[in-house]
């Protein structure tokens, strides 16, 4: 009952997060944003057709007015239909938000524990020259662009120049031997390109709490170091562990899937995002954008609660 309470003050505080990004966003994107009466009229419309057209989209509407419609919408979560596809907008999130979840799931899971698999392998070699090639690797790693990772694994993987194993472009799956087929090269483009900045912040906290008075006193009790190193210090990193890899969600939804989709064809929410970005399709910009701030406020509630659960020490009020 307490979580619960807990969950819907959080929710609560987020309304004022929820308010400024919806406010920054309908002046950016709507307010000021792209007139599309020139797109429905052509050329040398009259003034009477000008009129008219912004009539019927609300352009001469006050300002609180058009924003609490903006609202509504949002609230709501009824966007209309794509001003590209003319498809409901509700449907099109509906068909690829599955998809990017299941390109970037993989990924996502992957790469944190490889990166913490190096990190506690690291701060065991602390200061030796392994700790170091670890720690080497992971600056080439963060110094390499995601675009550049992305355009030589399809080299490498998916064309004739290469091993040509992988498909360069689609989303054909129907099995899971195909989903492996689509998924593989677009998991190891998000493994590289995060591994090399997780593993640099998984080394530094673990090596911090292999400084603090309880693993001292553990090394003076005759404990092992590997016990040492995942009971005493692994387990008492956990709260920042879990902040990263909680608040990476909402950027590897969008962010590192818009990038794979666009490049390797797949039809999830990233390639959505990419074309209504350059289509100028505001309704669909409109959903992604409510989307991830429901989804950061949500994460936000959550983490709290894991914190919780991970340290009972932590008391949420």
């Amino acid at each position: 009952m307490q979580t619960l309470q807990y969950c819907l003050r959080k929710l609560a505080y987020g309304v004022p997060l929820l308010l400024g990004v919806t406010l920054i966003s309908f002046v950016l994107m709507v307010y000021f944003g792209p007139d599309q009466t020139y797109n429905l009229l052509g050329r040398n419309p009259t003034a009477a057709q000008i009129a008219a057209i912004h009539h019927q989209l609300h352009y001469d509407d006050p300002f609180w007015l058009r924003y609490y419609d903006y609202l509504k919408q949002m609230l709501t979560f009824n966007f209309g239909y794509s001003d590209s596809t003319g498809e409901k907008v509700t449907s099109i999130l509906a068909r690829t938000i599955p998809i990017s979840i299941k390109l970037g799931v993989p990924g996502f899971i992957i790469g944190h524990l490889v990166s913490l698999a190096l990190g506690l392998f690291a701060a065991y070699h602390r200061g030796k020259w392994l700790d170091k090639l670890v720690i080497a690797s992971s600056v080439v790693g963060m110094s390499i662009s995601y675009l550049i990772i992305i355009i030589v694994m399809q080299l490498i993987f998916c064309s004739s120049y290469g091993l040509n194993w992988f498909p360069v472009y689609g989303w054909d799956v129907h099995s899971f031997s195909s989903y492996l087929y689509y998924v593989s090269v677009p998991t190891l483009c998000s493994v590289l390109v995060s591994i090399g900045y997780s593993t640099r912040f998984y080394r530094a906290i673990l090596v911090e709490e292999m400084n603090k008075d309880h693993v001292r006193t553990a090394l003076a009790f005759g404990h092992g170091p590997v016990r040492i190193l995942i009971k005493h210090i692994l387990k008492n990193a956990l709260i920042p562990i879990i902040t990263r890899i909680i608040f990476s969600i909402p950027f590897v939804l969008i962010g590192g899937s818009l990038l794979l989709e666009s490049f390797f064809g797949i039809p999830g929410i990233g390639l959505t995002t990419y074309n209504a970005i350059t289509t100028g399709d505001l309704p669909i910009i409109k959903a992604v954008i409510t989307l991830v701030t429901l989804v950061f406020i949500v994460i936000v509630c959550v983490v709290d609660v894991i914190y919780k659960w991970v340290d009972p020490r932590i008391s949420l009020k």
